[in-house]
């Protein structure tokens, strides 16, 4: 692999944190630790970013979980994990060994949590925290954050003490993403990771009851793409200079080049890992080959690039 890439350069910049490649996995789809490690050398990603963490260990969403689309996948996991504590005594030093980059997401459920989740982060070896804001929000009727510019805000000031970057995830479910985007600078966040799913609903037919345990869950995967290069584009015209992480539906390198395109300076890869856990090396290689098709020597010639 490494030979291959002797004449492109693949190493890019979200804000203050550098990657060796813009691609990386999306937070939910490659567990907490080094699950990925099986399948190919973490260090050869652009970085993980686990699975998001809050304060306390959280049980998650009942069962069923997942359920397979035509487009893509539904889940309703709900956010389980074993609390940042435990992560830093068994998930981190294993990432840590493989060389990852390692990008820490956090959520919460009210501002005192993402504050408590981030200053638990607080000396951690991790490049940046990426600041999960599309979950519920307690004290706003459970609406999430990323649906409110203030809300938004409150959360991405309250993960400062972390002590590095922090990158805000945002929800496309709602009508003023610019704003809440614009909120989420205003509070600090060094770049903005577009987008998390999109909330969606699968019946049973045969039991008549919805499909997932929780009713409702996240919709991913190519479904989910264009709306998120359409986020992704906006928020580029929007705010020419701020990082941007685009995720959302990245199945294959044309996905990925699509969201360069659209002014992305990296990439989150999610869903796709779900059907082959080998997949954010196989779109990496494939950056490679069209870059080496279209004459293309820096990803610098492709980021932006639909923007004229």
């Amino acid at each position: 692999m490494t030979g291959r890439r002797r004449t492109l350069d693949l190493s890019t910049s979200v804000g203050s944190v550098r990657l060796r490649t813009p691609v990386m996995t999306a937070s939910g789809t490659a567990g907490h630790g080094a699950e990925l490690a099986a399948y190919g050398a973490l260090a050869d990603l652009g970085a993980v970013v686990t699975k998001s963490l809050s304060p306390e260990p959280w049980p998650g969403n009942a069962a069923p979980r997942v359920r397979e689309l035509a487009a893509g996948m539904l889940n309703s996991v709900g956010l389980q994990g074993p609390g940042v504590a435990a992560w830093l005594d068994e998930d981190l030093p294993a990432l840590r060994a493989a060389g990852a980059t390692v990008v820490a997401s956090i959520w919460g459920r009210t501002v005192e949590e993402f504050e408590k989740a981030a200053s638990m982060l607080a000396g951690a070896a991790v490049a940046a925290v990426e600041v999960n804001v599309s979950c519920p929000n307690l004290h706003d009727g459970s609406r999430m954050f990323a649906q409110s510019p203030s809300a938004t805000a409150e959360a991405l000031d309250a993960a400062a003490g972390a002590g590095v970057a922090r990158w805000a995830k945002l929800s496309p479910t709602t009508p003023d993403l610019l704003e809440v985007a614009r909120a989420a600078l205003d509070a600090g966040a060094e770049a903005l990771t577009l987008v998390n799913t999109l909330s969606g609903m699968s019946i049973d037919i045969e039991r008549r009851r919805p499909a997932l345990g929780a009713g409702t869950g996240g919709v991913s995967g190519p479904a989910l793409h264009p709306v998120a290069v359409r986020a992704v584009f906006e928020c580029r015209a929007a705010f020419p200079g701020t990082p941007i992480v685009g995720a959302g539906g990245i199945m294959d390198e044309l996905d990925a080049i699509e969201m360069l395109m659209a002014g992305a300076d990296a990439v989150e890869v999610g869903t796709a890992i779900f059907r082959d856990p080998r997949a954010p090396w196989k779109i990496t290689e494939g950056i490679v080959r069209w870059c080496r098709h279209h004459g293309i020597r820096s990803l610098d010639e492709v980021r932006g690039a639909a923007h004229g």
